[in-house]
């Protein structure tokens, strides 16, 4: 199988990645996915959209499953098969926000329980975190807790990477910001 990563938004796709969808026979991906790929398909391609993740493994080997944003950030990538990469959400924040992505930490939260700990270790070592983050995760606490350990830092929360209605709100942690749904958060000294 390949796994193709579709980027973080609309025209995040890369050459690679256009060309193996357009000749893909099957794809699978989550209806977002197929969203961002929909202009690349073939018409005589069967599309499935994906409903039981745990079941990926078990797909032939021509399927192309696509993956959001970059299948080795927080994605797809530990199927087995070739991966073609796409332009991920810390590519696209740190473009956004002109921070090199050679002083940044990835740490996802999205669908893990997050470590406060982890977090403030980096920062202590001057790294910045760029953080995935969902609707399940405690920016209020976290933000406390880092504050509790002498770490004031920025932070800014950008959503909607790609699309008309991308968002970035900057703010620090005395002041936790709005980060709903899927989100990349960096908090630290930028």
């Amino acid at each position: 199988m390949i796994i193709v990563g579709v980027g973080a938004g609309p025209q995040m796709l890369t050459a690679q990645a256009t060309q193996t969808v357009a000749q893909a026979k099957t794809i699978y991906g989550s209806k977002r996915a197929i969203d961002l790929v929909k202009e690349h398909i073939n018409p005589d391609c069967m599309v499935r959209v994906i409903e039981d993740y745990k079941k990926l493994h078990e797909l032939s080997e021509d399927a192309v499953i696509l993956s959001t944003g970059d299948p080795m950030l927080s994605g797809l990538g530990y199927l087995k098969g070739m991966v073609i990469p796409g332009i991920s959400s810390l590519q696209v924040a740190c473009a956004r926000l002109k921070i090199s992505e050679l002083l940044v930490i990835p740490i996802t939260a999205h669908g893990r329980s997050l470590d406060p700990e982890s977090i403030a270790f980096e920062l202590r070592r001057g790294k910045i975190v760029f953080l995935l983050t969902d609707d399940a995760t405690d920016m209020s606490s976290l933000c406390q807790y880092l504050e509790s350990q002498g770490l004031h830092r920025k932070i800014a929360a950008l959503t909607d990477l790609g699309y008309e209605e991308e968002r970035i709100e900057r703010t620090s942690t005395a002041q936790p910001p709005r980060a709903p749904g899927l989100s990349c958060v960096l908090i630290g000294d930028f």
